[in-house]
């Protein structure tokens, strides 16, 4: 069984009301959105607020759900869009973004961190296909879906951001 159709029959049980699915399905899909919040936003206590609009949404929305093997897609497109307000919200305050957080540069291989640090200095739209392609091992089609763009529109952002981001790490330092 994939992972969609395990989702699809989690969210169909949940629909009917069987509260067992709707914690499964929370329990597998929380850990990974709330990632995709905080690399998008920089910051825990803002992924924290947002992840739990996100899920009020979700959860508010999920009965009208036609679709159940779309949950993925569905569920980060929701994100993407909280996320957008959240940057929106801070942009009208003109409330400066934190710095991404320090790193230490004793190893020669990019850990985790590293990466999600070189992905905190890109611009959203960047920083956006990158997270839902790679971290989130999603296909063209769905991150098509979720940014709400042409597949070869996030053909051609990936490839940009690739570039930015390779460009990024090698001015830290990080050899390719």
């Amino acid at each position: 069984m994939t992972d969609a159709e395990r989702d699809a029959r989690l969210v169909i049980r949940a629909q009917l009301g069987d509260r067992t699915a709707l914690n499964d399905l929370v329990g597998h899909w929380h850990l990974p959105v709330w990632r995709y919040v905080r690399a998008m936003l920089g910051d825990r206590s803002r992924a924290d607020d947002v992840s739990q609009e996100v899920w009020a949404r979700a959860l508010r929305a999920l009965p009208r759900l036609r679709q159940p093997d779309r949950f993925a897609p569905w569920l980060l497109t929701i994100a993407r869009r909280s996320v957008t307000a959240n940057l929106a919200e801070g942009y009208d305050r003109n409330v400066p973004d934190e710095p991404p957080p320090t790193r230490d540069e004793t190893a020669g291989v990019l850990d985790r961190t590293q990466v999600i640090d070189g992905l905190a200095g890109l611009e959203p739209r960047e920083r956006e296909v990158l997270i839902l392609f790679y971290l989130h091992d999603l296909p063209v089609d769905d991150c098509a879906q979720i940014l709400d763009v042409p597949a070869g529109t996030v053909k051609s952002r990936l490839n940009r951001a690739r570039g930015l981001l390779r460009d990024r790490m090698i001015e830290k330092g990080y050899q390719p």
